[in-house]
């Protein structure tokens, strides 16, 4: 299992930052999502604003080569929410929002578990520095689009 994890302060309040959090508001600043992803749409029923966040959502993600299940597992109102992918790649995406002056310090974490056993955790070690560099690109995203 590989872990990222990246933190960024946003000059925006937590419940801003909140709102892009949502699984078919990743398009506009997941980066990994943007350049892969044709579609993000929910297949948990969704009433209110409020059912997007909730534990037990469940989307649908379609890319280019392959499809993959997002569902939240863990879901703390302007606070945290952790998701897990199940697809091609399995992984567990948190998100943590702490209040801070005049904004937000947000932090992601991401755990995956590559395909094809060693071979797949050599080829991540491989990639890993362009992970990263996607990672702090996407933040960035996040934070430039909040900001305004």
């Amino acid at each position: 299992m590989a872990r990222t994890e990246k933190t960024v302060e946003i000059n925006a309040s937590p419940e801003k930052v909140w709102e892009m959090l949502a699984f078919d508001r990743l398009l506009e600043w997941d980066e990994g999502t943007q350049k892969n992803a044709r579609s993000v749409e929910y297949t948990s029923e969704v009433h209110t604003p409020k059912d997007k966040y909730k534990v037990g959502a469940t989307a649908h993600v379609t890319e280019k080569r392959w499809e993959y299940d997002l569902e939240i597992l863990e879901s703390l109102k302007n606070e945290k929410i952790m998701f897990r992918s199940e697809g091609k790649y399995i992984y567990t995406m948190t998100y943590i929002l702490k209040p801070v002056d005049g904004g937000t310090e947000f932090t992601l974490v991401g755990d995956i578990k590559m395909p094809y056993g060693i071979l797949g955790e050599i080829l991540y070690k491989l990639a890993s520095r362009a992970a990263e560099k996607q990672v702090e690109r996407t933040l960035e995203k996040l934070k430039n689009i909040v900001e305004r």
